[in-house]
């Protein structure tokens, strides 16, 4: 297994005596990581051994210096993760962080209602539709995007704001919002149209109020071979590639 041969060429360190994480897997792999060392300081360099490996790079071992090679040659990508703040109907307070989106979706065959709220001012009164999601720039390019959503540049100090599959307002696209914006959804008529909130991977069922803000104090630092930084692999998704 590659994980074998490169601790046999390289050798391998606990998380507290490395310098760098080297991911293998996909990009699942790569959230779960970035999750487990956020704070810890770590760069995470991605090996892609999965299906799209957005987020990684080519899974060449080489033989030699190769790995420590492009490690050096390494180029940084900084991304902040979103904390995400739930009420349930219980009355239950959860948190979770987000590298990608946070977003809201329907529970049943209803569609939810939602209100909208930015820095504490109403901005819609009533969505009706599938959910609404926050998404960070580096993970513009995922969900955000298979629903309609725009591709932000990775340097960009933005979020969007994109609604799944609306109902009412039927021409809504979404927003734009600086990324020192509050998000706050309060979901309407819960009981009869119940919504689930969902951070990356961390869903929580029959949320009332969703918090939604970006981490700018937590950076988290991905490396990838020149050429192929995150930023550079937006910009390529925005033509298509």
């Amino acid at each position: 297994m590659a994980r074998e041969r490169l601790t046999a060429a390289y050798g391998d360190a606990a998380p507290d005596k490395a310098g760098v994480v080297v991911a293998l897997g996909g990009d699942g792999l790569m959230l779960q990581s970035l999750h487990r060392f956020m704070g810890s300081g770590l760069p995470i360099f991605g090996m892609n051994r999965g299906s799209v490996g957005f987020l990684m790079n080519d899974a060449r071992e080489g033989g030699g210096q190769d790995l420590l090679q492009r490690l050096q040659a390494a180029q940084p990508s900084i991304i902040h993760p979103l904390v995400m703040r739930t009420t349930t109907a219980a009355g239950e307070v959860l948190e979770a962080r987000a590298i990608n989106e946070v977003f809201l979706s329907r529970q049943t065959y209803q569609a939810a209602k939602l209100r909208i709220s930015i820095d504490g001012v109403e901005r819609m009164p009533e969505l009706i539709a599938d959910g609404v999601m926050v998404a960070t720039p580096a993970g513009s390019t995922a969900y955000n995007l298979s629903v309609g959503g725009p591709i932000l540049p990775l340097n960009t100090s933005l979020m969007a704001l994109t609604p799944i599959s609306a109902f009412r307002p039927r021409r809504w696209r979404g927003a734009l919002l600086r990324d020192a914006a509050e998000v706050a959804v309060d979901v309407l008529e819960g009981e009869k149209r119940p919504v689930s909130a969902v951070a990356d991977h961390f869903e929580v069922r029959d949320v009332v109020r969703v918090e939604i803000a970006m981490d700018l104090a937590t950076g988290l630092v991905l490396l990838h071979d020149p050429g192929y930084s995150l930023d550079e692999r937006i910009l390529l998704e925005q033509f298509g590639y």
